[in-house]
């Protein structure tokens, strides 16, 4: 996947253990991942690191996934078009419709296998498979 490189993915997850999982695949499947806390922090990073998609968890402290989606959304057209893909243990028919209205891409529940993980990314980011 040399081609993968050049695509950059921002994990968005309070807990280190997901965000060092994430991490681990996406770089062996040649992926460039940067790591945010929370919303904010998010908001912050991608005026410093642009990506090509971002992962993103729906509870975190400071700024829960779907406001740090509906701020992205809004923001300029450089940024707020980036895809995303929210992963969570919310897995509710309404936590569904809830991320899609605030701005979602694409939907997966936790736990989530690895190779599951980089398939999805590797479609999302418009990375070969």
């Amino acid at each position: 996947m040399a081609e993968t490189a050049s695509k950059r993915i921002l994990v968005i997850d309070d807990a280190s253990l997901v965000r060092l999982y994430y991490r681990d695949a996406l770089e062996r499947a040649g992926f460039e991942v940067a790591e945010a806390l929370n919303g904010l922090e998010a908001l912050e990073k991608l005026l410093v690191f642009p990506a090509d998609l971002l992962i993103v968890d729906i509870n975190m402290p400071k700024m829960d996934g779907l406001t740090f989606l509906r701020t992205l959304r809004r923001q300029d057209p450089a940024i707020s078009a980036t895809p995303a893909l929210v992963i969570s243990t919310e897995s509710g028919p309404q936590d569904i419709e809830a991320t899609h209205a605030a701005g979602a891409n694409f939907y997966l529940a936790k736990p989530l296998a690895q190779d599951v993980l980089v398939a999805y990314v590797a479609m999302l980011s418009g990375a070969p498979a």
